[in-house]
């Protein structure tokens, strides 16, 4: 869930708001032909997101807590007894292009590892043809220096790195006041968000006024 921006939503349009984000996801993910979806999460989750998720889609429980756990158990699950490629991107970035995710399978191709870096120093998308298990340790996620930290532990295991084109996630206000006025022009990148973003459009003025970019 969206908790940085709790300060400045009320609970439950920030739970609406996660809702919105994994539909446009989901969908985003389901565009891509070929390709097996799974949603990694903790057991407690399990149930909830199978509902929210619908038909097609696995849900499953990952290994551990926290981010770099569920990173991990991502990998574990897919390559299970082969070689395949795979992505792991959160719901953080609904309105990606597919083409982005095309591009990162065909990365995976000629490369060990493909990363989509954010503009904050994080990354909102990372792939691999095997699970390294050793990868996430440490990760650092959520913080300026969780690409870095990545790319460190991927020169350690040897692992030959391409790149995605840098994007953005939404983690806080201004990343939800971007987004808004991106979605007004292209409400098709990610519809339901943009539906959400319409329906709590005076809460999001209030959130520019606030970050002063008005």
């Amino acid at each position: 869930m969206k908790t940085r921006l709790n300060p400045s939503l009320p609970l439950q349009a920030v739970t609406a708001f996660y809702r919105c984000l994994l539909g446009d996801t989901l969908a985003l993910a389901q565009s891509l032909r070929g390709v097996e979806i799974a949603i990694m999460c903790p057991e407690s989750d399990v149930n909830e997101l199978a509902r929210v998720a619908g038909r097609g889609v696995g849900v499953v429980a990952q290994t551990g807590q926290g981010l770099a756990a569920g990173l991990t158990s991502v990998f574990a699950h897919f390559a299970e007894g082969s070689q395949r490629r795979i992505i792991a991107f959160n719901s953080d970035s609904p309105h990606l292009p597919g083409s982005v995710l095309e591009e990162a399978f065909e990365t995976l191709v000629t490369h060990d590892a493909v990363v989509g870096p954010t503009y904050d120093g994080g990354y909102y998308l990372v792939g691999a043809k095997a699970s390294h298990p050793t990868l996430f340790t440490g990760d650092g996620m959520g913080s300026s220096s969780a690409l870095e930290r990545l790319l460190t532990r991927a020169r350690v295991l040897e692992l030959s790195v391409g790149f995605a084109d840098p994007f953005y996630d939404i983690d806080v206000a201004d990343d939800l006041i971007r987004l808004d006025e991106e979605l007004q022009s292209a409400p098709a990148r990610a519809p339901r968000t943009a539906v959400w973003l319409k329906q709590w459009g005076d809460a999001v003025t209030q959130l520019r006024v606030g970050t002063g970019d008005l």
